[in-house]
């Protein structure tokens, strides 16, 4: 397929729309089933630059899930632990999974308010364990370089049939040179190629030089989700995937604050106050999110007043306090933390050290790396310098 026409563009106004290759040749995509949209093929191409690069550099299948031209999630195929597979709306049947499978769950599960209505990309060929952990979600589509018979048939019965399912060939490789246009008005650049791996980590500038090999992963991890986040961003990653992502904010430690926020909730969600909460039986999975997302935020009130809590609890839960969590959170230790670009000021790195961040990856070169390295030093951080800018718009 040479060209495929498009619903319209990013708004319903933006007619005509189409996808083709400028110089003629065939699609490096099959549609297999539905009618992907314009920001759909977006982030299904975003996405899958992204868990191609993450498979090459770990060895280990990736999955991501995108909304708005942004991943709400990455993550590597690493097994989920027990309290993982509970936050990650895993069933106890599924214990045993396969490693695309638990790439997806962790992917998904990191920030499931912000990965509803996703875009699913899959570093490898799509098998039945990650079909059947899609088909519950609401999500928009995926794209993978396969799909098995059974999977494809799991995904095509999705959404009344009308579920997008993208087959992407594997050995697509673009031109060096890209172009897109902006007000009538041709853009050009080199393609972004630089490859992202340990070596890329090897300019220890902290007293603590100490990175362990998992902890590379993770930086691994938030380096490449950078590559294909919509600049400002800053990502926070542990134990094979991110756990926080901050995107598109002018100011830095607005996007520190963001993703540690975000990361802040995801460990919140392991507390025992969190697991216990009695949710009444058929409570969707949305609706669940949602109470959650408020009972560990500082709106509780608006899922414990009377009136509210008896929509989704059995009975009314305690109050999560503030002590309760700051006490919690204490535990998050061992995090690593990526930036897009230099951190200005010495403020991003104690915000980061309120979300367990110890593990840091950020290009350096600002007039203030002094004052960075030190605010590292004062908590023992080990943290390195790129050297490389990784903007995306």
């Amino acid at each position: 397929m040479k060209d495929l026409t498009l619903k319209y563009g990013c708004n319903p106004n933006q007619k005509p729309s189409r996808i083709f290759m400028e110089d003629g040749s065939d699609l490096p995509v099959k549609v297999l089933n539905g009618k992907p949209g314009y920001i759909n093929f977006l982030d299904a191409f975003n996405g899958w630059q992204l868990v191609r690069e993450l498979k090459a550099a770990t060895g280990l299948p990736a999955a991501t899930s995108f909304k708005h031209v942004s991943p709400a999630g990455a993550a590597v195929g690493l097994p989920l632990t027990e309290i993982e597979r509970k936050i990650y709306w895993v069933g106890e049947d599924k214990t045993q999974m396969s490693p695309l499978a638990c790439a997806y769950a962790r992917a998904r599960g990191a920030d499931r308010m912000s990965s509803f209505g996703d875009f699913i990309s899959l570093s490898d060929v799509c098998d039945a364990d990650t079909a059947l952990l899609i088909k519950p979600e609401v999500s928009d589509g995926v794209i993978a370089p396969g799909y098995t018979e059974e999977a494809l048939a799991i995904l095509t019965a999705k959404k009344g049939g009308n579920y997008n399912v993208i087959e992407i060939d594997p050995s697509y490789v673009p031109a060096e040179v890209e172009h897109k246009q902006v007000f009538g008005v041709t853009f050009e650049q080199g393609r972004n190629e630089l490859k992202i791996d340990r070596d890329f980590l090897g300019n220890i500038v902290t007293e603590n030089k100490e990175i362990p090999d998992s902890a590379k992963i993770d930086l691994i991890i938030s380096l490449i989700t950078l590559k294909y986040t919509q600049s400002n961003s800053v990502c926070y990653a542990k134990g094979g995937q991110a756990i926080g992502i901050g995107a598109g904010q002018q100011s830095r430690i607005h996007c520190t604050r963001l993703a540690g926020q975000k990361a802040d909730n995801w460990y919140l969600r392991q507390a025992p106050q969190v697991l216990n909460l009695p949710f009444k039986e058929g409570i969707k999975r949305a609706d669940r999110d949602n109470a959650i997302d408020l009972y560990i935020g500082e709106e509780y009130m608006d899922v414990l007043a009377d009136g509210a809590w008896e929509r989704v609890f059995t009975e009314k839960p305690p109050v999560f306090t503030a002590e309760e969590k700051r006490a919690w959170l204490a535990g998050n230790t061992d995090v690593a933390l990526g930036s897009d670009a230099f951190f200005p000021f010495g403020d991003n790195i104690e915000r980061a050290h309120k979300s367990g961040v110890k593990y840091i990856a950020e290009p350096g070169g600002s007039i203030r790396d002094d004052n960075v390295i030190e605010t590292c030093n004062k908590y023992g951080m080990a943290m390195c310098f790129t050297g490389i800018r990784l903007f995306h718009h």
